[in-house]
């Protein structure tokens, strides 16, 4: 696959040819593959059974298209970022497409950290999510009591014991924390951002506890209580008191990554929404004739093409290596803020029946309001950019 340096842009900005096959790959594989299975399921229905979701990742394997996120020496694709978040906006153009891309037909890739984990570490936990013989691993940064600062907002005590950490504390908000296998947990080990690390925590390990959470989306998240949980000092990730750095890290490209999915989905919705027009008598002509739903579509269009454009920046800039963190929360606060504006405008488009379960419209909108939150709210990115403004 050519660098990014080898196909930079003259002009106008076109997609390297490579990530426009990808696209197209991924597009045939929805359409054929992962639509056809989710018709056949209750409109909010999270994840797949195993009978259904096995099949579907072997086909997925067939086409290259496993542990996208995952370098190539560690057993992935070895995607880039750019190519991950192209990726990223065709699977996400499903019902379930907000917190199950393909309806997880590409299969997991293990926590950014663990490309720093001892090979002993990386076999034990990362390697059965790369074979598929293991669920995808949560990470638990959130706390009941902090806000989207990580150095503030941290306090769940990891307080050496002898060959063990003890830890005290609770997290929450985090995702897949049932189903996992091990996560990646973050606690205070001392003061301030060089008082945090990183620790991989069993799901049967004594004291810990889960708890779901219920919110208006359709996929729940979870509350982690640990009372005095034993962590082995080998299950420590890199050295006690770095776990700051790699979390910040993390945080960042996480940011341009989840941006794409919104944007997939809200894509997918104006596409409908133009069908339903023109299709749709009112008044003795069709409702795409109207110009007000002409604008509603215009404004759609327009601010989707925006959006896109601003996370392929970021993500092709972090590629290069720059410093992402502005252009990471640039595409993250307008991507979400632009996918949530543009499936309103298309179920109000649609009339009542955009609230009905018989489109997925309803549900993109519930699971977009949550998006506007997750991976640092978008008051938290205003603050990101302001920073930089007027530094």
């Amino acid at each position: 696959m050519s660098t990014l340096t080898e196909v930079a842009p003259t002009g106008v900005w076109e997609l390297p040819e490579e990530f426009v096959a990808l696209r197209e790959t991924v597009r045939r594989f929805m359409e054929t593959e992962v639509l056809t299975i989710e018709e056949t399921l209750a409109h909010d229905t999270a994840g797949l059974p195993r009978e259904l979701l096995l099949p579907l990742q072997a086909k997925a394997r067939d086409l290259g298209l496993w542990s996208l996120q995952t370098p190539e020496a560690y057993g992935g694709a070895g995607l880039s970022l750019l190519g991950q978040v192209v990726v990223a906006e065709e699977a996400a153009k499903c019902r379930m497409g907000a917190f199950f891309p393909a309806l997880g037909a590409f299969g997991g890739n293990p926590p950014i950290v663990m490309y720093g984990a001892s090979p002993e570490q990386f076999a034990r936990f990362a390697q059965p999510i790369l074979d598929g013989t293991a669920t995808k691993a949560y990470t638990a940064i959130s706390e009941p009591g902090g806000g989207s600062d990580p150095a503030r907002a941290i306090q769940l005590k990891a307080v050496r014991d002898g060959d063990h950490y003890v830890l005290n504390g609770a997290k929450m908000w985090t995702s897949h924390a049932d189903g996992a296998d091990w996560g990646i947990v973050y606690a205070r080990t001392g003061e301030g951002r060089d008082g945090i690390s990183c620790f991989v925590v069993e799901k049967d390990t004594p004291g810990l506890s889960i708890r779901r959470i219920e919110v208006m989306a359709s996929f729940s998240p979870y509350e982690l209580h640990f009372d005095d949980v034993r962590i082995p000092v080998e299950f420590r990730i890199g050295e006690e008191g770095k776990g700051f750095a790699q979390a910040s890290s993390t945080l960042v490209h996480g940011r341009i990554l989840y941006a794409a999915g919104p944007i997939g989905i809200a894509q997918a919705a104006l596409q409908m929404a133009c069908e339903w027009a023109k299709n749709r008598d009112v008044f003795g002509g069709k409702l795409a004739e109207k110009q007000g739903i002409q604008w509603m579509l215009v404004d759609s269009e327009v601010e989707l093409r925006a959006a896109r454009l601003l996370t392929y920046q970021a993500a092709w800039n972090a590629d290069l290596g720059k410093d992402v963190r502005v252009d990471a929360s640039v595409a993250k606060m307008y991507g979400t803020e632009t996918a949530y504006r543009v499936v309103d405008r298309c179920i109000q488009i649609h009339g009542a029946l955009g609230l009905a379960d018989e489109l997925p419209l309803e549900r993109w909108f519930r699971d977009l309001r949550v998006k506007r939150l997750g991976e640092g709210a978008t008051e938290v990115q205003r603050v990101v950019i302001a920073r930089d403004l007027l530094k």
